[in-house]
């Protein structure tokens, strides 16, 4: 018998550590290869860390909600043969490898063509997070996405793990019936099933999901609720940089017609060329880029009574999350991408923050941060600054409305697509003439648009 000691795996450039949220194996249990051993935290991103060797879980060094660095052991895992220090050597890489694969089932390549092509087809359209290893289980067992969409997890944010797919399968295959809302055996209300795998016992060292939220009546008819982890983690950071910084707000208006007549003239043939659908979001951001050059004094940060002047153009694009939280992804050297590339990174990084497949350090490094009200029906905010940043640009909808138009032959009025910015500065560093002309410098890119340009 060899001893495997597991390592924290390494997340990205500037992360160095992360929080043990659950430890979903205890010592003693049998793991196979690819289980799910933790989840741990880092800032914003959840991830599993899943075993890349098969044996027996020996020892946590580690308890839930302790802080560990990356590369440190934080468990021992008992293997039949084998060396330990080959173990030992491999396992960062292999846990890395298996925490960020994202399209990768173990095994694939010997399935034939026709069982490959199964295996994901669909996940790509669901809004839910499923590891390599249950897109592989619901593919052998010929589950769909659809299906897999209705049950329940005990994870992560809800997260889908092997024992909760097994568990479903064992139940189907008993003969019991389950409704398609609930995946809940129709016999039992759906409220039994759901207390049944919330009380369920855990281990002493267990900890329940940090996630899960309790509802406790208090008088007609009010609940409390917990907050889970992601939103007091925003709560904190909203309350610390309205306590940090003095928050001005600039708005301007912007007549955007020939922007939304030239995408609209070209967002068929893009998408043909590119496989890419073209939406606003890039084009704000190269304008918020040729802005922030234009004014780099915006694109700094505050340490004590020094200003840091950031060399990097690295714009943050607010996300909404499907659990209602948010979550901003970092586009880094924005000013070097031209559309097509902001295009592809904004897309990307929308669609793994929706399906929480985002890395930990791509959530790090921004200097400048948009978010976009107007994918709300709103057509203006006012954002609170993403610290460490000085300012947060918020871009509303775009609205057709009556506007005054200066012709060589006198003033008329014409409908025209409308849509205010309003961008919140830090008041310590940005003064109300260096806010409001980096806002109406964005807004005169966005008026110019050539509606002839070729992309």
């Amino acid at each position: 018998m060899a001893q495997y000691e597991l390592l924290l795996p390494k997340m990205g450039e500037s992360v160095a550590e992360a929080t043990i949220i659950k430890w979903v194996k205890q010592p003693g249990d049998t793991i196979e290869l690819d289980d799910t051993i933790l989840e741990i935290a880092t800032d914003k991103v959840d991830s599993e860390v899943p075993s890349p060797v098969a044996g027996k879980l020996v020892k946590h060094l580690f308890a839930a909600d302790e802080v560990a660095q990356v590369g440190d052991v934080i468990a021992i895992i008992e293997t039949e043969g084998g060396n330990t220090s080959d173990a030992v050597e491999t396992t960062s890489a292999g846990i890395e490898q298996n925490i960020q694969a994202e399209n990768t089932v173990p095994g694939l390549e010997q399935l034939p063509l026709g069982q490959q092509s199964g295996v994901h087809e669909g996940f790509s359209a669901s809004d839910r997070f499923y590891s390599p290893l249950v897109k592989s289980i619901a593919a052998q067992e010929n589950i769909s996405v659809q299906e897999l969409d209705t049950i329940k997890g005990s994870g992560a944010d809800g997260r889908l793990n092997k024992d909760d797919l097994l568990s479903y399968i064992n139940r189907k295959k008993g003969g019991e019936v389950f409704s398609a809302e609930t995946a809940a055996p129709v016999s039992q209300p759906a409220t039994q099933v759901i207390k049944e795998n919330t009380d369920k016992p855990q281990p002493a060292t267990a900890q329940a999901p940090v996630n899960k939220t309790s509802t406790t009546s208090v008088s007609g008819g009010d609940e409390l609720i917990e907050m889970d982890r992601m939103r007091k983690l925003i709560a904190d950071h909203m309350v610390m940089s309205k306590h940090t910084s003095p928050h001005v707000t600039s708005f301007v208006e912007a007549d955007v017609t020939n922007l939304v007549l030239w995408r609209n003239k070209v967002k068929n043939s893009f998408e043909k060329r590119e496989n890419e659908k073209i939406t606003f979001t890039p084009i704000f951001v190269e304008a918020v880029a040729k802005a922030i050059k234009d004014f780099p004094m915006i694109n700094v940060s505050v340490n004590g009574t020094q200003i840091i002047k950031k060399r990097d153009i690295n714009i943050g694009m607010a996300a909404a999350l499907p659990s209602g939280n948010l979550i901003v992804p970092v586009i880094r050297n924005a000013d070097q991408l031209n559309l097509v590339g902001l295009t592809k990174a904004v897309n990307d990084l929308a669609a793994r923050a929706r399906n929480s497949k985002l890395k930990p350090d791509e959530t790090q490094g921004g200097t400048f941060t948009l978010t976009n009200v107007g994918s709300f029906g709103n057509v203006m905010g006012t954002p609170i600054i993403n610290q460490p940043q000085v300012a947060i640009l918020a871009v509303g909808a775009i609205k057709k409305k009556p506007a005054v138009l200066e012709t060589e032959h006198g003033d008329v009025i014409a409908i025209r697509h409308m849509m205010f910015l309003s961008l919140s500065y830090d008041h310590r560093v940005v003064d109300g003439s260096l806010g409001g002309m980096f806002v109406r410098r964005v807004a005169d890119y966005l008026e110019g648009w050539d509606f002839n340009r070729e992309i």
